[in-house]
């Protein structure tokens, strides 16, 4: 008997890859089949295949992104000062306004953006009413650019303004720096989009008071190591992005001796430290610039298929890549929110995507890292097996684990570092990343919080122009 005899003179051991109706019609024969969960790569595209191809089994490829990883890693963010934007961002200027994510002009920023924008005219005493300051933002005279253009970033609508005091952060290890301003606390807040009175009186306030005396206390602390904070900080159950409770309490911890030692007026020091520990986020704005002051050192590297930046102004979700320098963009629209809307709101009042924060997830923290953050999921939606899931899947389209920022509960496995453009294009998986809901309207704040994906078309150009540089 031939061997193809045999075949079909023996029990089928059925393995079925590809349509599922094939493995339904078997089973309804009562023949045991096993299904293959395969996909064919960049969802069967030829153009996407083709550029896959030209960057596959690349040796400067691989030694590229082995140098990125290697560079994120190894960062050792440090908090060294507290100072005043215009005078130590690059760039800066009294008539500069940064926002988050990628370029936009006034016409196209959203609703929150734009009522943030007031606001920080207001502040800068450039405009006395909400009138004033759109007629001046949209006259030309202010120059609107990106935080992350200028080695900076913002949550929500992310605006710095010249006089506004920002957080200094020095990556020891590569000697850059990177730059955030002070977390204002939830409520009406310049970062929704609030312009009232309150908003400006505590932006002051801000200035005036609370930053002067971090600044001491910062000095006197020679420098606050925040990797050493965001790994604390991950094993009490934070992912350093939507939840911030232990971040910002081991935070107190460390400054309230040098705030002690300052010598600061007994009220002065009351009202800082009670600002302070009110505001659960307020670590949020150095665990953004740890991550920028990583990712920004290994931007930059030629051949490197590594993700440096993603970021959104509520209009466009834009990301960078290392091998494509200086300040290209790939965008695409930015996407709807989905998970757990406050009581009295709907999906009809939020408006998309918005912020610098996702620097988290690229730097591997914040969504990446859910999994080792399960109280999370009752701010976000979903299960605890959702957010362990969103984290093993974040290993299929990253390149290295760091062990600094590990998950206690997969084995201090480290975190997933490294998005690939490449994998994400393969598999069809888009980053996670966990983000709250702004309204559309200025000025009303957050509506909820729940998880995004980045538009695919991001990482489609991103492949095109590597795939091209890699021709040339």
């Amino acid at each position: 008997m031939s061997k193809i005899d045999q075949l079909f003179h023996s029990e089928l051991q059925v393995l079925n890859i590809g349509a599922a109706t094939f493995i339904d019609d078997l089973t309804a024969q009562a023949v045991v089949a096993v299904e293959l969960d395969w996909k064919p790569p960049a969802g069967g595209n030829p153009e996407l295949i083709k550029a896959l191809d030209l960057l596959a089994d690349r040796p400067e490829i691989d030694a590229a992104n082995a140098k990125a990883t290697e560079i994120i890693a190894s960062a050792r963010p440090v908090l060294v000062d507290i100072g005043v934007a215009g005078d130590v961002i690059p760039g800066m200027t009294k008539t500069t306004i940064l926002h988050a994510g990628p370029p936009v002009t006034w016409e196209r920023m959203a609703g929150p953006m734009r009522g943030a924008v007031v606001g920080a005219l207001i502040y800068e005493r450039l405009a006395d009413s909400e009138q004033e300051a759109e007629k001046l933002a949209m006259s030309g005279e202010i120059t609107f650019a990106p935080c992350h253009e200028h080695n900076a970033v913002g949550p929500m609508a992310g605006i710095i303004s010249a006089s506004m005091p920002v957080q200094v952060i020095e990556n020891k290890t590569h000697g850059n720096f990177s730059y955030c301003t002070l977390n204002e606390g939830l409520g009406k807040v310049l970062r929704f989009g609030a312009f009232g009175q309150e908003v400006i009186d505590r932006l002051r306030w801000m200035a005036d008071e609370l930053a002067p005396a971090l600044k001491a206390a910062v000095r006197l602390s020679g420098g606050i190591d925040l990797r050493n904070l965001i790994a604390q900080a991950l094993h009490m159950g934070d992912e350093c992005h939507n939840r911030n409770k232990a971040g910002t309490s081991v935070f107190i911890r460390t400054i309230a001796p040098y705030l002690a030692a300052a010598d600061l007026p007994r009220d002065v020091l009351v009202r800082v430290l009670e600002f302070i520990h009110s505001n659960d986020h307020f670590f949020l704005n150095l665990s953004m610039p740890a991550c920028k002051a990583a990712l920004d050192a290994a931007h930059g590297i030629e051949h490197s298929t590594v993700v440096t930046t993603m970021a959104r102004n509520g209009t466009d979700f834009g990301i960078r890549v290392s091998g494509c320098p200086g300040n290209t963009w790939f965008t695409g629209p930015a996407q709807y929110v989905q998970g757990l809307l406050f009581p009295g709101f709907t999906m009809d009042d939020a408006n998309p995507d918005m912020g610098d924060s996702a620097i988290t997830e690229t730097g591997g923290i914040g969504g990446f890292l859910m999994g080792g953050a399960p109280a999370i999921v009752q701010f976000v939606g979903g299960t605890v097996a959702d957010a362990l899931g969103y984290t093993r899947k974040m290993y299929e389209i990253t390149l290295a684990e760091n062990t600094n920022y590990s998950v206690p509960n997969l084995n201090f496995r480290g975190a997933p570092t490294g998005i690939d453009v490449r994998k994400v294009i393969e598999t069809g998986i888009l980053p996670h990343i966990n983000t709250g809901i702004a309204h559309k309207k200025p000025g009303i704040g957050q509506v909820g919080a729940g998880i995004v994906n980045p538009p695919r078309e991001c990482f489609e150009k991103a492949l095109f122009a590597l795939a091209a540089r890699q021709k040339s």
